[in-house]
């Protein structure tokens, strides 16, 4: 059984493979994966707000337990806070139960080495071969079992240390900003981020209930952040994800800003002040064209990644680059961070739009994008890209784009749908070929 995907395990909660007795045996073999030396080794657990968190968090932690690990739970925290958490307190691995963006009803498994970094393919691939195997022979003794406890200082070390990334000198005194937690991990750690350094806070989607994740909120739904923005006369508006590890933004007028823009705005300061490192930076197929249009006018690069911020982060750390990220709002800062944060990129991007007498929506476009749509197809059985009349829908799509644009089909790594992405200089032509392919798919499976 193949158990992670583009970023970690995800499933329907409390059925194959996101059961209880998976999240044991997970845990278990990652504990036997990562017990390394004679020393008393630690796991750092945290999660988001879905109700089927109590269930992982406890099947996990028997597991880790079971091989002899302390478990240190954090509860309810951001993404980038458990990999934060697993460097600053000499962790073995760190493990955040969430299903990102997804709706309540499901739930995932990300993991992260010692060092806060998302684990390689290859770990992944042991890990899930220990999994199918017989673990028995790796149970600890009885006198050696693990113990659990409550991290209590979790929130506070998290607060300050994103707060400690807030340029120098810089303040958000002045600035109203209408946050949208999506009922999720950050719903207390981040209005307090913000208003500690000076803001004026309007707080939504902080009241999670155990359903209500991304429910019409969030990244993922930001409608109502941009509603309210509008609504409070706010100067911006910031939302999460479910897990925190991603932002978009709204400009003054309601508009919403995407992390093309959103990186292009942070590496082009950076590049002002000589803090850009890698001559450029990182995004993934994703990014829209006008992004390296912009890069290049600038001198600088853009280098492309496959789908996920874990590749994203790889291509970082191997070319020296510091600024990297994807169009959905993951933006990776490795000057501060291993992975995507959502909090520390808002703390830039305040920054820059606090020291610039221009609004949100003069300074947050930063280049017109081409003319770019996206259409998630379901599919339930079958490989349907193979079919013949889908790799023809395709070649003719590249044909008629002529070389001035982009296609690109992928099936999602973490939910069962093909996704359908096509850019071009005309909007008409590349709705047109998104249709064609579309439906040539769905014919595909009938």
């Amino acid at each position: 059984m193949k158990l992670f995907g583009t970023d970690g395990i995800r499933a329907t909660a409390n059925t194959p493979p996101m059961t209880a007795d998976m999240a044991l045996r997970v845990g278990q073999a990652a504990a036997l994966h990562f017990n390394r030396g004679d020393h008393r080794h630690r796991v750092v657990i945290g999660k988001d707000t879905r109700l089927s968190g109590y269930m992982i968090e406890q099947a996990l932690s028997a597991g880790f337990l079971s091989m002899g690990m302390d478990v240190f739970l954090v509860g309810p925290m951001p993404t980038p806070a458990v990999a934060m958490l697993t460097r600053s307190m000499r962790a073995d691995i760190g493990v955040m139960i969430s299903a990102s963006h997804n709706p309540y009803a499901d739930n995932g498994i990300k993991l992260f080495g010692p060092d806060g970094h998302k684990l390689s393919d290859a770990v992944e691939h042991e890990i899930e071969a220990r999994v199918q195997g017989d673990m028995d022979t790796g149970l600890a003794a009885p006198a050696h079992l693990g113990r659990a406890k409550r991290v209590e200082d979790a929130q506070g070390r998290y607060i300050e240390f994103v707060k400690q990334t807030f340029p120098r000198g810089a303040s958000l005194e002045g600035l109203k900003v209408v946050l949208d937690c999506a009922h999720g991990a950050a719903y207390k750690v981040a209005p307090e981020v913000l208003w500690e350094l000076g803001a004026e806070v309007v707080v939504i989607g902080a009241s999670p209930d155990g359903f209500n994740i991304n429910a019409g909120c969030g990244s993922t739904h930001p409608e109502a952040l941009c509603r309210r923005v509008c609504e409070e006369g706010a100067d911006v508006g910031i939302t999460l994800d479910g897990d925190a590890d991603r932002i978009l933004v709204s400009d003054e007028k309601g508009k919403l800003v995407d992390g093309d823009q959103l990186m292009a705005l942070i590496a082009g300061r950076w590049a002002d002040i000589g803090a850009l490192k890698g001559g450029g930076l990182v995004a993934t197929v994703m990014s829209n064209m006008g992004l390296e249009h912009y890069l290049r006018g600038r001198g600088l690069t853009l280098e492309r990644t496959p789908v996920g911020d874990r590749y994203v982060v790889e291509r970082m750390r191997g070319g020296g680059f510091n600024v990297g990220g994807e169009q959905s709002g993951h933006i990776v800062l490795s000057d501060f961070g291993t992975t995507g944060d959502g909090l520390v990129a808002a703390l830039q991007i305040l920054a820059i739009l606090g020291a610039q007498d221009k609004s949100a929506s003069d300074l947050f476009r930063i280049f017109d994008p081409l003319p770019q749509h996206l259409r998630n197809v379901r599919f339930s059985n079958g490989k349907p890209l193979d079919a013949p009349a889908v790799r023809g829908a395709i070649a003719d799509g590249e044909k008629r784009l002529g070389g001035r644009g982009r296609l690109l089909i992928r099936k999602s790594g973490t939910e069962p749908l093909i996704r359908v992405m096509a850019e071009g200089e005309d909007e008409h032509v590349i709705r047109g070929i998104i249709d064609t392919i579309a439906q040539a798919i769905e014919r595909a499976q009938s």
